[in-house]
């Protein structure tokens, strides 16, 4: 074993998948085996860990482990008193945010979390929630539900707070949002020690950089072309860029290359209009991370 070592913990559950595939696409190869919470990871400075999300926040805060990645949300549910090293905006569905919401049957006559006063919420956030209805002077039972939420009211609840991405789930139980309490984001976070051991430092810092670089070369692609000088303006007109275009000189004279990064959303728009401005061999190519 290696004499400098960071304990990383790795989200178990509903992140692992999308968790994994984030650091394959940095250079990071991590295996997992279905007999063991240790993965493998190709890198012998780094011990992984795979432990449940809602739990990462204060192992690191005790030291146990040096790392994690977990979401905000669980931050705060356990009052972790952690280094955020960065924000990785990343879930087991999409790209966005997830949201904890309040929710009552359709047919409940509750409108505003005003309305819980005195009623039953359950939920697997109890200390979000208790917190949630502290900001709003609202005293209601919190109860923790050990899962299948969306099923407890009106029988067993009179309200919910869940965790939703797409809101589908809620939908298909007949649940109606009527606030949010806390939108969250995953995090990769540092225990405060291991943050001021100087190689651990580095190699979260180095960690972190790749991750970010893959989460901002999400859907964008490179673009290059060859150009007329003649034409150059009109082409940079068409263009738009995450920076300036690369413009380089040809063994013509007359001719330059531009190479450029763009959504490859606006690629089909884009490209015809480019011909028609002039460029030709216009190549498309991927983008596997940017690094700012």
């Amino acid at each position: 074993m290696p004499q400098n070592l960071l304990k990383l913990g790795l989200p178990a559950g509903s992140l692992q998948d999308a968790t994994a595939e984030l650091f394959r696409r940095a250079g990071y190869k991590i295996n997992f085996s279905s007999r063991s919470y240790y993965p493998t990871i190709d890198d012998d400075e780094i011990e992984c860990l795979l432990i449940r999300a809602q739990e990462m926040a204060r192992y690191v805060a005790e030291g146990v482990l040096d790392a994690g990645i977990t979401g905000f949300d669980w931050i705060q549910e356990t009052n972790a008193d952690v280094v955020e090293v960065c924000e990785l905006v990343f879930s087991k569905v999409s790209r966005r945010p997830v949201r904890w919401v309040l929710c009552v049957p359709d047919d409940s006559p509750v409108t505003t979390v005003k309305d819980l006063q005195g009623k039953r919420i359950a939920t697997e956030a109890v200390g979000l929630t208790q917190q949630y209805l502290a900001r709003h002077g609202v005293t209601a039972k919190v109860e923790f539900s050990w899962g299948a939420t969306e099923v407890k009211p009106p029988k067993l609840a009179d309200a919910i707070v869940e965790v939703t991405e797409t809101g589908s789930s809620l939908r298909a139980n007949n649940l109606r949002i009527i606030d949010e309490v806390i939108r969250s984001t995953t995090r990769l976070i540092a225990n405060r020690e291991a943050w001021a051991d100087p190689f651990k430092r580095e190699k979260l810092d180095n960690i972190a950089l790749m991750l970010k670089a893959v989460l901002a070369a999400e859907g964008r692609v490179g673009l290059m072309m060859n150009v007329r000088r003649e034409s150059l303006d009109d082409i940079l007109a068409v263009l738009p860029a995450l920076q300036k275009p690369t413009i380089s000189s040809l063994s013509d004279p007359e001719w330059v290359a531009v190479n450029t990064i763009l959504e490859e959303s606006v690629v089909r728009t884009i490209v015809p209009r480019l011909k028609a401005a002039g460029a030709l061999g216009i190549v498309e190519y991927e983008i596997n991370k940017i690094i700012d």
